[in-house]
């Protein structure tokens, strides 16, 4: 069967939950969204949830999308970048395949393969594997929507590790500075050094990009709110934490690596010590690790604590180890508006000037959800977003194609942003194992 040259991508519905704008991402092709998506879309709007809120902003998208350009979507909408737009309303009955016809998912992957037998080459695009895999078994090629996607395995760590002379170290500890010479470096990058006299002792520099220069980092940090780092990377962290000029950074870590915690001592000492800040704002997800629980009771802020009860654990930590006499209780923090919990969906329609933001679990949100609520930040605010991109509860995102992976990679030597990668859990001995064998 001879195909065409033009290439056809038939669009799944969760393609634009995941980005709802996707259609734009195929440059000089035919995008073909078929009405059963239209249909998943319309039942999906009326969810005060992320999915919600993505199948309307899809909705919006292809309405305004029919109004400002020529064409139309029933016979083609040409959109920039010779996009071609089009509704597909129906499938032809093939008899010789028992898909069931009442389930949307078939009828989008027919569409697929109706349109390979009018001899176009075509691609199914879905961010569902079984559905994929449903179309491979019909001959239709089906790939993952992977605009966003990021490799886990060369994912930015934040720091690289290097061998130096010990005349170097000693100019970098005595300076505290040093020229950089090479163009290898990115922007808020850590070095390791190592030398053959200080054998095992660690020197850490990072590079400043605005003035080319590695800027030494001292091994002795005092307890920030009682905190201490415990090992190099949470050195580097709060080092990231702590500069405001840094205005957005990305904790990524297994469980136990102290993301969360490192967060919240930067935050409270930057807001109650330096006044560099107003208050903490936290959030997370509400996505249930596992089967949900159901409908909580009580008001707005009884629901929220259930949600954020991992925080204020760690919070009571602080508190306990912390010497400051400002910081008595949550409950203090909470009145007094030096810190407040706030759910995702209520930050979305909000500008938040001078805070220190802190978005935990962020490995549950898209690439989408992670630019609108980063895009909230306003005047003199940092944005801190630490999360685990092996554990995923958000069943339409994996370990690549999650928000906070994907901001790492995309802020990456933005002289505003810095990351790190922690990689030792110093929560037990326990947790350790079972982070490494289970």
């Amino acid at each position: 069967m001879k195909t065409s040259e033009r290439k056809t991508f038939v669009i799944d519905t969760n393609v634009l939950i995941h980005k709802p704008d996707a259609v734009l991402s195929f440059k000089e092709c035919d995008v073909i969204i078929p009405l059963w998506v239209l249909e998943e879309l319309d039942h999906l709007k009326v969810e005060q949830s992320d999915r919600g809120r993505s199948a309307r902003h899809a909705i919006r998208f292809l309405n305004d999308s029919n109004k400002h350009y020529s064409g139309n979507l029933r016979n083609g909408l040409k959109l920039p970048d010779e996009i071609v737009l089009k509704v597909m309303m129906t499938h032809s009955e093939i008899k010789d395949i028992d898909l069931k016809a009442s389930k949307a998912d078939n009828k989008i992957i027919l569409c697929a393969y109706d349109l390979q037998l009018e001899g176009k080459l075509v691609f199914f695009v879905s961010k569902d594997i079984n559905a994929r895999i449903k179309a491979l078994s019909l001959g239709v090629h089906a790939v993952d929507y992977e605009k966003h996607k990021v490799s886990i395995e060369t994912l930015y760590a934040g720091f690289k590790e290097q061998n130096a002379e010990e005349d170097f170290v000693t100019k970098l500890v005595n300076d505290g500075s040093v020229d950089c010479t090479t163009n290898d470096v990115i922007a808020n990058e850590y070095t390791e050094y190592t030398t053959k006299e200080s054998g095992k002792t660690v020197f850490l520099s990072r590079y400043d990009k605005t003035i080319n220069k590695h800027m030494h980092i001292s091994s002795t940090i005092e307890p920030i709110m009682g905190v201490s780092p415990l090992n190099v990377k949470q050195r580097m962290a709060f080092d990231l934490l702590l500069n405001p000029d840094i205005l957005c950074v990305t904790l990524v870590g297994k469980a136990g690596t102290g993301k969360t915690l490192l967060a919240l001592a930067a935050g409270l000492k930057m807001v109650m010590e330096d006044k560099h800040y107003t208050r903490v704002l936290v959030s997370r997800p509400i996505i249930p690790m596992g089967k949900d629980i159901g409908y909580l009771p009580g008001a707005k802020k009884d629901k929220m604590s259930h949600w954020m009860q991992p925080l204020y654990d760690n919070l009571e930590y602080i508190i306990g180890a912390s010497k400051s006499q400002n910081l008595k209780s949550i409950d203090h923090l909470l009145n007094n508006k030096l810190m407040e919990m706030e759910a995702l969906t209520y930050i979305r329609g909000r500008t938040l000037p001078k805070q220190f933001i802190i978005i935990d679990e962020a490995q549950n949100l898209s690439p989408h959800e992670v630019k609108t609520i980063v895009s909230r930040a306003g005047s003199e605010t940092k944005v801190v977003l630490t999360g685990d991109p092996y554990q995923i509860d958000n069943p339409y995102l994996d370990e690549e194609s999650n928000g906070l992976t994907y901001l790492v990679e995309a802020f990456k030597g933005q002289d505003l942003a810095g990351h790190i990668t922690l990689g030792k859990s110093e929560r037990s001995k326990l947790a350790e194992l079972a982070t490494e064998l289970l």
